[in-house]
């Protein structure tokens, strides 16, 4: 479990560098490289801000309203073809525009879903460090929906690394 924890923080440390140059320029001001080091070093102790597919649908169910589910998949046909209940569509590469940003409430959380739960990561960080509660829902819809695509494509990438027993230096 230490070494999944570690490696979405690695994760989301490399793909938070990267997001840097998505920031647009009127919000730089706000997000500083301090403010996104306070954001990265409290991660540890939120949990990584993830949530698992059954505490989200058990929100669902409870008709809780203190929560937004935003599908970040890039291809807006993905969303059309299913989605989850209530959810809104914002593909991540433009979760950060000025337009997107004003869809979203700072007094609710939002949690980010995509196909295997590695693209909702990248705006993590950036939208924390803005002052949103984003959360992310581990695994995506492939913990959401039994044989859903992204767990097949997990699970071959699983299966073509084991042959290769890349060595792991201790």
């Amino acid at each position: 479990m230490k070494s999944v924890k570690l490696t979405i923080m690695a994760m989301a440390m490399a793909m938070f560098w990267g997001l840097l140059t998505l920031v647009p320029g009127a919000m730089a001001a706000e997000v500083s490289v301090a403010k996104l080091h306070a954001v990265m070093s409290d991660a540890p102790a939120q949990g990584f801000w993830q949530i698992r597919a059954d505490e989200l649908h058990e929100w669902i169910k409870q008709e809780r309203t203190d929560f937004v589910v935003v599908d970040v998949r890039p291809n807006p046909a993905e969303f059309a073809a299913g989605h989850i209940p209530g959810a809104i569509q914002i593909p991540v590469q433009g979760i950060l525009s000025p337009e997107s940003l004003a869809k979203l409430p700072k007094d609710k959380k939002l949690i980010l879903i995509c196909v295997t739960g590695q693209t909702q990561n990248l705006p993590v960080v950036p939208l924390r460090a803005l002052g949103y509660d984003a959360y992310t829902m581990s695994f995506g819809y492939s913990a959401w929906i039994h044989d859903y695509h992204g767990a097949h494509t997990m699970q071959q990438a699983i299966e073509n690394a084991a042959p290769g027993k890349f060595p792991l230096f201790k």
